[in-house]
């Protein structure tokens, strides 16, 4: 079942309130492993208001699985003792809560999560990766084990992502590279380095390799969050390819700055050259100006691209801010 919350806050600033004292008890196993007291794992259920403290403050100290569900969700309930068992064997190495977005739809809505169940991992006070669906129980425990890190060189996996991810942001292109394809040669079904490389690809102007190493990804991790990102912006670029020439959809705005598909044709092909804060600017002057245009379909591209960009991309976050803002004002 699918849901399409939404918020009229941003959940990460400005939100205080006590904890939550709903707790439920899931049928999971006892944790075991570094220390950590047996017994059934306790899931808080969080509010808007306890969020601040239940997740993010939380996420400081290890990872946080937020559980977006809600009652009438039957793949919510399929899910729910895979997910618990999983943690629960994980030691404490990471937390679960819970949050009922038909109660509390505004952190949902301000993530841009559309389908339930959802869960999203934060840590350091950030949302750093997620999936959707009553996922099998051996993609949970991966799912985990690559935020917590595991035996056998997982820790130097991560290290050497992380490397990667510095590199990139200094502009060294080639050695983040470099490091992505070293860390796919150890572990050829690492999401991470497949989805890495791939986008330094696409950046790069490379489309067919960077299909080439998507479709190295194991057939039970397509769905993974930074696999999906890429494959959005691959999907986004090519519809962006026959809008034809920008400059023409400029010309018909100034005309008629009414032009919602002129518009919309535009945004995609700034998206496509990167120009993030333009093409959300454009997709957010047709929800304002008229949200019914399209079905809706400003808002639900607007959405996807949030998908593209990454959860903790500056101009997702900008967006999403202005969007909860025309929205709920």
């Amino acid at each position: 079942m699918s849901d399409k919350p939404s918020g009229s806050d941003n959940p990460f600033s400005g939100m205080g309130g006590q904890y939550s004292t709903n707790v439920s008890y899931g049928s999971a196993e006892p944790a075991r492993g570094n220390g950590a007291a047996t017994g059934p794992l306790v899931v808080k259920d969080v509010t808007t208001a306890s969020f601040p403290a239940d997740v993010i403050q939380e996420s400081r100290k290890l990872p946080v699985l937020v559980d977006f569900w809600a009652p009438w969700c039957g793949p919510c309930k399929q899910l729910q003792p895979a997910l618990e068992k999983v943690v629960a064997a994980a030691g404490g190495a990471v937390k679960l809560v819970k949050m009922n977005i038909d109660e509390h739809p505004a952190i949902a809505g301000q993530l841009g999560i559309q389908s339930i169940p959802a869960v999203i991992a934060f840590h350091n006070g950030q949302p750093v990766d997620g999936f959707m669906g009553a996922v099998p129980e051996s993609q949970i425990r991966d799912f985990i084990q690559k935020l917590v890190g595991k035996n056998g060189g997982q820790p130097q996996i991560a290290e050497a992502l992380a490397a990667a991810k510095q590199a990139r942001e200094a502009g060294d292109l080639q050695t983040a590279a470099g490091i992505f394809d070293a860390v796919m040669q150890e572990q050829p079904e690492n999401v991470d380095a497949i989805a890495g490389l791939a986008d330094l690809l696409f950046e790069a102007g490379d489309t067919a390799g960077a299909e080439e190493v998507l479709a190295r990804a194991p057939v039970d991790k397509l769905e993974a969050a930074a696999i999906a990102a890429v494959r959005s912006k691959l999907d986004l670029a090519a519809k962006a390819a026959a809008l034809g020439d920008p400059a023409a959809l400029e010309r018909r705005l100034a005309e008629n700055p009414g032009d919602h598909q002129a518009r919309f044709d535009l945004a995609m092909i700034q998206n496509a050259e990167g120009k993030r804060q333009e093409a959300a600017d454009n997709l957010l002057a047709i929800v304002k100006a008229d949200r019914s245009w399209n079905e809706d379909g400003a808002r639900a591209q607007l959405l996807k691209l949030f998908e593209a960009w990454g959860m903790t991309d500056e101009a997702t976050l900008s967006a999403r801010r202005k969007l909860s803002s025309l929205l709920f004002s």
